[in-house]
């Protein structure tokens, strides 16, 4: 049972223009994912770096703001099944940390929660529903 980054994401005011930076940087989006509410582009050794729109993260967290200044970076561990993301942010909520949104069966298909780190910056836990 150990978690492991899969995802790094960030969110974006504007898709085309952070698509054009990203891809001036040599990452490789789909054709047309100006139009996307979430794209992901995959990075070496199979990490996955994932933009969404400012509607997108308030489709399932609609008290979500836009932090000031920075702060717009998410990350994202992996885990092994569902019962992990319970357990996990189980075991961080009654250490102290702050949960941010318990665990709950997304649309896309994945058991999701999201805590804060010391810092304030959310750290989403996540696996498969279904078998791949």
């Amino acid at each position: 049972m150990t978690p492991r980054f899969a995802v790094i994401g960030v969110v974006t005011s504007d898709m085309a223009a952070t698509l054009a930076f990203y891809r001036r940087l040599g990452l490789v989006f789909p054709e047309g994912a100006e139009e996307q509410p979430h794209v992901e582009a995959e990075l070496p050794g199979g990490l996955v770096f994932a933009l969404d729109t400012e509607e997108t993260i308030r489709s399932f967290h609609s008290g979500w703001q836009p932090p000031e200044g920075g702060g717009r970076v998410g990350l994202a561990l992996r885990c092994d099944s569902p019962a992990e993301v319970d357990a996990l942010y189980e075991d961080l909520v009654n250490a102290g940390y702050h949960g941010e949104l318990k665990p709950w069966d997304a649309f896309w298909g994945q058991r999701y929660a999201t805590v804060h780190d010391p810092d304030g910056n959310g750290v989403d836990l996540f696996a498969p529903l279904a078998a791949e």
